[in-house]
């Protein structure tokens, strides 16, 4: 699904009109940064990420969304093949800023990746995440809001049905984890859908103007 994917995310009403206009105001100033992409996908962030001045290293645990990050930054960028469900291959303290963009529910153990920033970040450094809003799922899904359960999406890329696995959590269990791996919550924003849905996909944006879909959090390790 990887191509398809990248196709879609360029242009799509929840990426590029929802996702990428509430989460890039929250990065702040990149010049000289050392930030690193996790969950990069076909690298749609990561040159955004350059285009702030900021020296970027991307990864993905999809071989296929490597290769086409790597096609995508031409060698601007160092993209490696790892996995938010294991150790990430870093030092302790090598980034100013860890950006996490719609990868976290995916993760089986969310508060594992949470200390791996934690550990890859200086003192000082910042996390901006992105997710599913939680009350979305839970009216989704249905339920108990406070259950911590694996569920299941069907995505239809270009007429194709895949199915995609996600967790979904109540905000306590979320926050939690947070806490515990030693971040502080800055800023945690329910974003609005951009302007620019508006003529693009209208029905969407009614929709997330009247129910949020995502939740973007900025953390900071403190010093």
């Amino acid at each position: 699904m990887a191509p398809a994917y990248e196709r879609y995310a360029r242009d799509g009403p929840y990426n590029a009109h929802y996702d990428r206009p509430a989460v890039l105001p929250l990065l702040g100033d990149l010049s000289g940064c050392r930030v690193l992409d996790a969950g990069c996908g076909p690298g749609l962030y990561a040159e955004a990420l350059l285009s702030r001045g900021a020296e970027v290293v991307a990864f993905d645990s999809s071989p296929p969304m490597v290769e086409l990050a790597a096609e995508r930054l031409g060698g601007r960028v160092t993209v490696l093949h790892a996995d938010l469900n294991a150790p990430l291959p870093f030092a302790e303290a090598e980034f100013d800023l860890v950006l996490c963009a719609l990868v976290i529910h995916h993760v089986h153990d969310r508060g594992a990746a949470l200390r791996e920033f934690f550990r890859v970040l200086r003192p000082g450094g910042h996390v901006v995440l992105s997710t599913h809003h939680p009350t979305t799922d839970w009216v989704r899904k249905g339920g108990s809001y406070f259950d911590i359960k694996q569920e299941a999406d069907i995505w239809r890329l270009e007429d194709t049905p895949h199915e995609v696995q996600f967790w979904r959590e109540p905000l306590t269990s979320l926050c939690g984890a947070i806490a515990d791996a030693g971040f502080l919550i800055e800023r945690l924003i329910e974003p609005l859908p951009a302007d620019s849905m508006r003529e693009h996909s209208p029905e969407t944006w009614e929709k997330l103007r009247r129910r949020p879909g995502f939740l973007v959090l900025r953390l900071v390790k403190p010093i």
